[in-house]
Parts: C-alpha cells; sequence; structure tokens
C-alpha cells in the first residue's frame, strides 16, 4: 500500500518537473507537498488500522462467552434432563443464574470430556459461578439429589402409592385423596370407553406407569401421580397403543385391551408368555368358545381381596366362597370383561395386548418353576399339563 502511494505522488511529482523545469520555487514546492501527502497516508493509514482493530475487537465481543468468576454463593435445585445438550444444559444453568452464559458452559464442556458423564436428575448448585466450577458440581454425585422411586411392573395402585408414600415421605392420605379423580391427574376421558356395555371401573388403576422416577424436591402427591399418567400416555401414544387396538382387536376398546394387559402381567410367570397369556383373556371373553365367557382366573379374586382391605392367597388356600363371591365386581366367573385393571401393566405387557399372537388357547399353567406356562385348546390337553405340573413340583 505504502509502495503504491509512493509510487502516485513520484509520479506527480515528475510531471511537475517536466511542465516547470525553469521555475525552482515550483520544484521545491512539489517536494513540501510529496512531504505532507506520505504523512497524510501514515495518517490515513493509521485511522484505517484502529478502525479494523475496533471492528475485530467488536465482533470478536460478540462471539465472547461471558462468565463469571469464582465458585457463586448461595443454593439452587436446577434438573439435567436425560438427553439433554451441553447447550440445553448451560440455559438451564443461566435460567437459574448458575453461570453467566450458555457459550460459556458449552465452552467449559468442550474442553473436559468428562462432560459427558453427567447423569441426568436434580443437583444442588450455586448461583453466579465459573462455567468450570458448575460444570465440576454436575460431574460430582454428591451434589446429585438422590432421591428416586422405582415402580416395578404389575404392582397395584394400592401398593405403588405406599411405595410412593415411603419415598417421599408424604402421608399415605394424600396420595389416596390425589388418586381419586384419574381425570385430574390427566387421563384422557375417552380411556374409560368401552364397547362391551360395561361400566368402566373408572380409577387411576392401570395409568400409573411402572418406571423409575427422580423425585424432585418439592414434588407433592398429586404432581408425582400426573407424572406417573403422563409417562403411560406418552409410552402409548408411542406405541400407537389406542390406534392399533381399535384397528386390529376386533372392536375390543383400548381400556378393555388395558384389562387384558394387566391380567397377562399379573398371570405370566415368564415375559414369553405375556402375548399367549393375553391370547387366553381374549379367546375365554371374547371368542365364545369359553364355557362361561368368562375369566376364571384367581388374580382378579386377589385384587378384590386386597381393594376390601383383605390378605390375598394362593390359588389353594381360595375358598368356593371368595372364589366365587356374587358380591365381588371381579368374580372369576362373572361373564365378560372385569370391571378395571387389576394392576398397573409395563410396556411389554401393553404390547402383547396390543399385538398377541394368533391361537385358540383357553386354558393354560405354569409347569416349570421360572414360571414358564404351558397352553392348552381343550380341557383334556389341559390336565396333561396339569400332570407336567406336578410332576415338576411346581403344583
Amino acid at each position: 500500500m505504502i509502495d503504491e502511494l509512493e509510487l502516485a505522488f513520484d509520479e506527480r511529482e515528475e510531471k511537475g518537473r517536466r511542465r516547470h523545469r525553469g521555475t525552482r520555487r515550483r520544484k521545491s514546492g512539489g517536494r513540501g507537498k510529496t512531504v505532507v501527502s506520505l504523512l497524510m497516508a501514515f495518517v490515513l493509514l493509521g485511522v484505517l488500522g484502529g478502525a479494523a482493530w475496533y471492528g475485530f475487537d467488536r465482533v470478536q465481543g460478540m462471539f465472547s462467552a461471558p462468565d463469571y468468576d469464582g465458585g457463586g454463593t448461595g443454593e439452587v435445585t436446577i434438573e439435567v434432563k436425560a438427553g439433554d445438550t451441553a447447550t440445553e444444559i448451560g440455559n438451564t444453568l443461566v435460567t437459574a443464574g448458575v453461570v453467566k452464559s450458555a457459550k460459556a458452559f458449552i465452552n467449559a464442556a468442550q474442553e473436559n470430556s468428562l462432560s459427558q458423564n453427567i447423569q441426568p436428575g436434580f443437583y444442588i448448585v450455586r448461583k453466579e459461578m465459573s462455567a468450570d466450577t458448575a460444570l465440576s458440581m454436575l460431574l460430582d454425585l454428591k451434589n446429585k439429589v438422590s432421591n428416586r422411586v422405582t415402580i416395578p411392573e404389575g404392582r397395584t395402585t394400592k401398593q405403588v402409592l405406599k411405595l410412593l408414600s415411603e419415598a417421599t415421605e408424604i402421608p399415605l392420605a394424600e396420595f389416596e385423596q390425589a388418586a381419586k379423580d384419574p381425570i385430574a391427574l390427566g387421563v384422557p376421558e375417552f380411556w374409560f370407553n368401552r364397547t362391551d356395555g360395561k361400566k368402566a371401573a373408572g380409577s387411576v388403576e392401570g395409568f400409573l406407569y411402572p418406571d423409575t422416577y427422580d423425585l424432585e424436591p418439592n414434588v407433592t402427591a398429586e404432581s408425582l401421580l400426573e407424572l406417573m399418567v403422563q409417562n403411560f400416555l406418552s409410552v402409548a401414544e408411542e406405541m400407537k397403543f389406542v390406534e392399533r387396538v381399535e384397528a386390529e382387536r376386533g372392536g375390543v376398546s383400548p381400556y378393555e385391551a388395558l384389562i387384558v394387559a394387566s391380567l397377562a402381567q399379573a398371570e405370566a410367570g415368564i415375559p414369553e408368555d405375556l402375548g399367549k397369556v393375553a391370547r387366553v383373556a381374549y379367546n375365554r371373553v371374547y371368542s365364545g368358545d369359553f364355557f362361561c365367557g368368562c375369566l376364571e382366573m384367581d388374580v382378579t379374586v386377589n385384587y378384590w381381596l386386597e381393594a376390601t382391605g383383605k390378605p390375598t392367597k394362593s390359588s389353594g388356600e381360595m375358598t368356593a366362597a371368595e372364589l366365587d363371591n356374587p358380591k365381588n365386581p371381579y368374580n372369576r366367573k362373572l361373564e365378560g370383561m372385569i370391571p378395571g385393571p387389576i394392576n398397573n401393566p409395563g410396556k411389554l405387557a401393553m404390547e402383547a395386548a396390543m399385538d398377541p399372537p394368533a391361537g385358540k388357547w383357553l386354558f393354560f399353567v405354569a409347569i416349570e418353576k421360572n414360571g414358564k406356562s404351558a397352553f392348552a385348546e381343550t380341557n383334556a390337553e389341559h390336565e396333561q399339563n396339569v400332570q407336567k405340573a406336578r410332576e415338576n413340583g411346581v403344583l
């Protein structure tokens, strides 16, 4: 740039010499102009350089990552959700006032390969911390709120509420009160529709999805049950449970299929038998091939015993009056499908009820100690399976 400017000014000076060769004054003036021009060029370059540096500084500032210094003060609880990226965690921290910018946290995470080990859950951290310190606290499990509860598949609502109360130390009565209104907890009304003309039980039974739940520090009985119901609805939607049942189960409603899922969950001793047990339930109630058109399953009797505050029993311990109590709406010989689910089934049981294997089985009995059952279409075949169960020491 400087060389080009000098050449330009020299060229002008040479032209001046050719025009005014006899005038020494003009020549001297030309040199003065050259000096002034050079000074102006340097000033111009300085101004341009300063402007360039100012612009660079401004642009750099736009992409910088504002950050706090030090270890912060006070305490705040934040949640890292399953699948959260560094950006999402950074945004959560900014919202809670923990770090100054999400970019600062992203930079800290990128520089520390251990950041991939951050676990979902709730953490107690401090406000206005440096991003590096915040990352360190999320990697230290001492700061993780470890209050969580696991609800196994097949637990009745009564059992679930007791587990929740013990895990949260919230009085059982609060859970029982919250569980009275499934609609208020988020269960859509259409779920209680039936196509068999019978009245639905209308309880939250069946909708408290079994899973492991991280409990918020300020969790309430109502909010926790709402979370479990929402989890059920999300799983059902992911499976397309409603759509497939309505399209493939021959007029059976999703609610009735959920009842079947709960029966399969209660009766199947191993996961591989879930679908066949579901098929037996459908065949007994809806096919017209079973002598009473009833379920004739002892698990329904036990459900009623528990619901009425009585101890549950094994099949061999049940009396004839308990097995066929006419006042029991879950009577094993009651024609048609029972009023509602008898537990809260998991995803595999729901899949089994949604899409059971084809078969005309009407009977089943556990024949191995691991819970494996044998299935039969006729009573004669069933009796042979019962004998096998005795020989194996199962009955």
